[in-house]
């Protein structure tokens, strides 16, 4: 049993028993993430992985481990890549907080973008499978697969920039000028509301994705605890952020020789994305700065679970210096400093 397992491993058996039967069971705790503790969960014959809300004082709506299941649910009989749910519960008891099983997947998961010990063929095919599986998720019609009121549909940028100014603004954390700044440009250059609604998965980037052992295909996207009604282009200029941060900013590939690589552009990157997707409206450089600029709060959260001693990852307070660097990235957009198109 992993020593860092923040709940009692024979409290999680003895509720397999009352649901499987009495099994063997082994647990580990999985490393990477920053949020909702995970854990890989072998009961008898059942190889299950097990996702639950952090121990310790959380920010109002975060962690919403119950929306992840539902998701998954809903998603489950479409075409979507994801895995299947086992069940959900949400009683404190038996650890500590409510928690999920799905069933674990076999595949590959990518955490560095430049994709190492693959060939510039199969880097190029990973990058279009990832737009591709995100094309297949926004086709859902929310309210096709009982996701109607998941999330209020409308206005979905200026409900996000509210939410995540709100958080920053919230945070005990010291101020970072050049992420308030941000903060305030962004409802100045909002683009008009185009009514366009799809699942906006809230955190869809390589590293959230399983592909398969042998094929560029995505297998099952991870991670929903973001999800919500939204716009597609959220999810678009959030995953475009790979192009526009260093290896040393949460594995980005700014600054590396895509071309040698085989990692498409982002212009292919988004070209391929536009040839699968529904008809959408093109990505802005707003909708780049939104996602810099959410992924720069999401760090100031972290470094705040950190100093509570709620974080899911020991290195969760080091994380704290990429929330400037994301600002300045943002910055970087704003002023025209590099192309944000990544042609």
């Amino acid at each position: 049993m992993p020593l860092n397992a923040d709940f009692d491993p024979a409290a999680l058996k003895s509720f397999l028993a009352n649901r499987f039967g009495d099994a063997a069971m082994t647990l580990e705790r999985i490393g990477g993430g920053q949020s909702n503790p995970t854990y890989f969960v072998d009961y008898g014959a059942h190889r299950m992985v097990l996702r639950k809300k952090p121990a310790g004082p959380i920010l109002r709506g975060a962690h919403a481990v119950d929306r992840e299941f539902r998701v998954l649910e809903a998603l489950a009989p479409t075409n979507v890549p994801v895995p299947r749910p086992v069940l959900y519960h949400d009683g404190v008891e038996p650890l500590g907080t409510p928690f999920y099983l799905m069933k674990r997947l076999d595949g590959r998961v990518f955490h560095d973008c430049s994709l190492p010990g693959l060939v510039p063929a199969e880097r190029r095919g990973i990058y279009f499978g990832m737009a591709e599986a995100m094309a297949r998720l926004h086709a859902v019609r929310p309210d096709e697969v009982g996701l109607g009121d998941y999330g209020r549909p409308g206005n979905y940028f200026e409900r996000q920039i509210g939410r995540w100014t709100r958080q920053l603004r919230e945070s005990p954390s010291d101020r970072i000028p050049a992420l308030e700044a941000v903060a305030d440009w962004l409802p100045q250059h909002m683009p008009a509301d185009d009514g366009r609604v799809s699942i906006a998965h809230g955190d869809f980037r390589l590293g959230n994705l399983l592909f398969h052992p042998g094929k560029p295909e995505v297998i099952g996207i991870l991670d929903w605890e973001l999800s919500t009604v939204g716009h597609p282009l959220a999810d678009l200029g959030f995953c475009s952020m790979t192009w526009h941060s260093t290896p040393d900013e949460y594995g980005g590939i700014l600054g590396l020789d895509h071309a040698a690589l085989g990692i498409p552009s982002q212009r292919e990157f988004l070209d391929h994305y536009f040839a699968h997707a529904v008809p959408t409206a093109p990505l802005q450089r707003f909708h780049l700065v939104f996602s810099l600029f959410r992924f720069a709060v999401i760090f100031v959260g972290i470094a705040d679970r950190a100093r509570a001693g709620s974080a899911a990852s020991a290195d969760a307070a080091g994380k704290w210096p990429l929330a400037g660097r994301f600002a300045v990235r943002a910055q970087e957009i704003i002023q025209g400093a590099r192309p944000w198109s990544g042609s």
